[in-house]
């Protein structure tokens, strides 16, 4: 079964490397994962505010759809906590001279300094405040694109590694998927 599932992993990893420039666009810095952090204590930025009627409540149980770490897409999450709030991907290159990191998804409305209660426009240049990768903290970074959603923080186990991930900031709506029973 473990052959199976790495078989499974390095098809899909060699399917993903096609010559699609958008593709190759959305997965920069999105597999660059080796850095990431989570914090276990679920610790939420503040002024960050629950979302009133969010599709995933917390609880309920869905599918990752997003690859933004290895063991990510495919995997059941649980739910942990809905938000809403604006949702960025950035660009920045890392305070502790680590590698420079292309459309990082995402940090969030209150994860940026310059944030007030509007959302930054694409081109601006940001501080952030987030805490998900080493180096991420301080840097500058440029806002590539903006969302105005729902995200989620969720626990889920990695298909790849079998380790169990709590916590992890932040799934959009879009990157979910009903469970089917």
């Amino acid at each position: 079964m473990r052959i199976l599932m790495i078989l499974l992993t390095a098809v899909f990893v060699l399917s993903a490397c096609g010559n699609d420039e958008s593709q190759t666009q959305d997965n920069q810095g999105a597999n660059d994962t080796e850095h990431m952090q989570h914090d276990a204590s679920g610790k939420l930025p503040e002024g960050l505010q629950e979302a009133d009627d969010p599709e995933f409540p917390p609880g309920s149980k869905a599918i990752i759809q997003a690859d933004h770490m290895e063991g990510m897409k495919g995997a059941e999450a649980t739910i942990v906590g809905a938000f809403d709030t604006y949702a960025y991907e950035v660009t920045y290159t890392p305070t502790n001279g680590g590698k420079h990191v292309d459309h990082h998804r995402w940090v969030i409305q209150e994860e940026l300094k310059e944030a007030n209660e509007h959302p930054l426009e694409p081109g601006i240049e940001a501080t952030l405040e987030a805490d998900h990768m080493e180096g991420m903290k301080g840097a500058t970074a440029i806002v590539e694109k903006v969302e105005d959603t729902t995200v989620y923080m969720v626990d889920y186990t990695s298909i790849a590694t079998g380790e169990e991930v709590k916590n992890h900031k932040w799934l959009t709506e879009e990157e979910l998927a009903q469970l089917r029973e």
